[in-house]
């Protein structure tokens, strides 16, 4: 069967994102901030999905899998969309595309450095413009709600994520609703914030059931 030319674009789109090594080659502050390790970039892109899942960058286990959420922040995402694993990985179903593409290692407490620098000015817009099919965009964690909401730096993710109607209750384009990261690091914030779980998620649930199925 022959691609449509929608496919094509996305195929050719992927495929330079595999061979992306930006981070490693040209890093944004200087040969010194390299990334230390060799590149692997993970991304789902698609030309039917109707969600993008907007996250932040890949952790080790997903760096060394290739398989997006495939951690136990991915167990919790999938807890929160009431999807199988089947359905999550289901390109015709779900975009996954972080704001960085790589994992970006560690600091020196050993958490997850941010998203790499280079990465969405050199892609995210491209990202965006080869899947207008999208409707819903999940946007989780503090990164990718700044870029797609376009959010003030002072607002804390608190506040975006309980203010989560305007961006989600809109009558024309794409909705986007923000969403804490689903790490379990973030449980402490669950139990503080029992509002995510009673009034967001049963609408985040309904969304995502009505554009998969």
């Amino acid at each position: 069967m022959a691609l449509t030319g929608d496919e094509q674009r996305i195929g050719l789109l992927r495929q330079a994102i595999a061979a992306c090594r930006i981070c490693r080659d040209v890093p944004a502050k200087g040969i010194e901030d390299r990334l230390p390790h060799d590149p692997r970039p993970v991304a789902v892109l698609s030309s039917t999905a109707k969600i993008l899942i907007a996250g932040q960058a890949p952790g080790l286990r997903v760096h060394e899998s290739g398989i997006p959420f495939n951690d136990a922040s991915g167990d919790r995402l999938r807890a929160w969309l009431a999807v199988t694993r089947d359905e999550f990985y289901d390109a015709a179903k779900f975009a996954i595309a972080p704001m960085g593409f790589c994992f970006p290692g560690y600091n020196a407490k050993g958490h997850d450095l941010p998203p790499r620098r280079e990465c969405a000015p050199l892609w995210r817009r491209a990202v965006i413009d080869a899947m207008p099919q999208i409707e819903l965009v999940l946007a989780i964690g503090g990164y990718a709600q700044g870029w797609h909401l376009k959010r003030v730096d002072k607002e804390r993710m608190t506040d975006t994520v309980f203010n989560w109607r305007r961006s989600f209750m809109v009558n024309h384009g794409v909705r986007i609703l923000p969403l804490p990261h689903p790490s379990w690091r973030n449980s402490g914030w669950l139990r503080r914030n029992p509002w995510f779980e009673t009034e967001l998620l049963p609408v985040l649930r309904q969304s995502v059931d009505s554009l998969i199925r």
